[in-house]
């Protein structure tokens, strides 16, 4: 996998080391990974035994485990118990070093990338994997006050914005109301609002005796006539009976046209108030990927080749959400596993002069949750599941797939004890921090007023 450089040629990210003899020896060939969630973890992993040295970048120090974050936004999960320092993976993988860092530009002919600092690294293999943000669709409002939930400071924003509302309606001594807008009826959605209804109905009772349940209201807006699209369709109603079931207000067929600071407008123009609105449907690539040189299609994402190779471009890959392949995988964490594992698989047949094979996905399944005893599951054969057991499928696969054993065994204890409290109808949120209260009696500003997140 050499360049045909010499020793001295070599730019900024390489190294030599001194031989047996004292003299100094090539470097191994150099694989950068940019991205530290599932398709870049599973890159780095299946590169555990090849002869080279891998540097996975990321614009944060921490793998926050996507799937359960909206159980950190609703008070359900410590961000602790999901989320893993991307440096102790060096401790397991002598080869693999982690730079916090975010990728500016890509001199695919070089070989070379730049960091937002101004760092050069040189490669001989990358790999952009670096997942993808929220769209908002151009929706006017919607970037200055809805609330998205791509990282762990976004989810918290969600949580702590919850519970200084909750504090609003209390003080109010039953004149004030909590009312949440969600938008969209995907998986994030149809989950965040599970969770929310869960929360309200088993711990805010407790918690908030000055808060009249019916002025804690969930309202899911969805643009399609049916929740979860990709699941089957007696899934799909199963999901919206059992929200139903449980108090949260679908609007079905219902675009979004405008967010406010107190609610959003509909297509339709009929304005629901909202004191929270949770925005949890599109994805785009990040605004820094437009300046790599790589070819870009519907969302900012990357085009790749049938073996997850950059359209026109050599030696670099990519794979995950940031990944648009010509079958159109679903943006979910088995896609971006199997294709991480594929392309640590390339990379080590480039190593031994092999030609590259087309990546093939291996459809596991998938499944959601609507709350405690309610999830939905549904198996490449056909075969589909719901209630109890397939909850406690959903509980399961999604406790093992968690990074380290620490968070394993923290998220079962959590879900355990709030599934035991939860049978007497108690369960306990983890509360984070409320906006503090000013001299004059006012909140701090809102969090549309303050640093957006990335």
């Amino acid at each position: 996998m050499s360049d045909d450089r010499t020793s001295d040629e070599r730019p900024a990210g390489t190294s030599s080391a001194p031989g047996p003899s004292g003299a100094a020896q090539p470097a191994r060939p150099h694989v950068v990974v940019v991205g530290g969630g599932f398709a870049g973890i599973a890159t780095m992993r299946a590169l555990k035994d090849a002869d080279v040295d891998i540097t996975l970048i990321d614009r944060h120090v921490y793998n926050m485990f996507q799937p359960l974050m909206y159980q950190v936004a609703t008070g359900g999960l410590n961000a602790g118990d999901v989320t893993y320092f991307l440096r102790s993976l060096r401790s397991k993988q002598s080869n693999a070093d982690f730079r916090h860092g975010l990728l500016t530009t890509v001199r695919a002919d070089e070989r070379v990338i730049t960091l937002r600092d101004g760092e050069e690294i040189s490669y001989d293999a990358l790999v952009l994997a670096n997942g993808v943000n929220t769209s908002y669709f151009g929706t006017k409002g919607a970037y200055e006050f809805a609330y998205s939930m791509y990282s762990r400071s976004q989810a918290l924003r969600i949580r702590d914005e919850l519970f200084t509302q909750l504090e609003n309606a209390a003080a109010s001594q039953g004149s004030g109301e909590v009312r949440v807008v969600i938008v969209g009826g995907g998986a994030t959605g149809v989950e965040m609002a599970g969770a929310l209804a869960e929360l309200r109905d088993q711990a805010l009772k407790d918690a908030y005796p000055e808060i009249d349940a019916s002025s804690i209201t969930i309202t899911l807006v969805h643009r399609s006539g049916e929740l979860l699209k990709p699941f089957a369709p007696r899934l799909r109603r199963y999901a919206a009976k059992v929200l139903r079931k449980r108090g949260v207000d679908l609007r079905l067929d219902t675009g979004v046209e405008e967010v406010t600071p107190d609610g959003v407008r509909t297509a339709s123009g009929e304005f629901i108030p909202a004191e929270l609105v949770v925005w949890a449907t599109g994805v785009a690539a990040h605004a820094e990927v437009a300046a790599w040189g790589v070819p870009q299609t519907h969302g900012g994402r990357i085009q790749v080749n049938d073996d997850l190779t950059v359209k026109g471009l050599d030696r670099i890959w990519a794979a995950g959400d940031i990944a648009a392949t010509d079958d159109a995988l679903a943006q979910l964490a088995q896609p971006a596993i199997q294709g991480g594992e594929h392309i640590g698989e390339q990379i080590e047949r480039l190593l031994a002069g092999k030609p590259s094979t087309k990546f093939k996905y291996h459809d596991k399944g998938t499944m959601a949750t609507v709350g405690t005893n309610a999830a939905v599951v549904q198996l490449p054969n056909g075969f589909t599941m719901t209630g109890p057991v397939a909850w406690l499928l959903w509980v399961f696969v999604h406790i093992t797939s968690l990074l380290g054993n620490g968070n394993r065994l923290s998220t079962l204890t959590h879900f355990f004890v709030r599934y035991m409290w939860a049978l007497r109808k108690r369960a306990i949120p983890i509360v984070g921090d409320v906006r503090p209260v000013r001299p004059n009696g006012d909140r701090a500003p809102e969090k549309w007023q303050t640093e957006k997140a990335e």
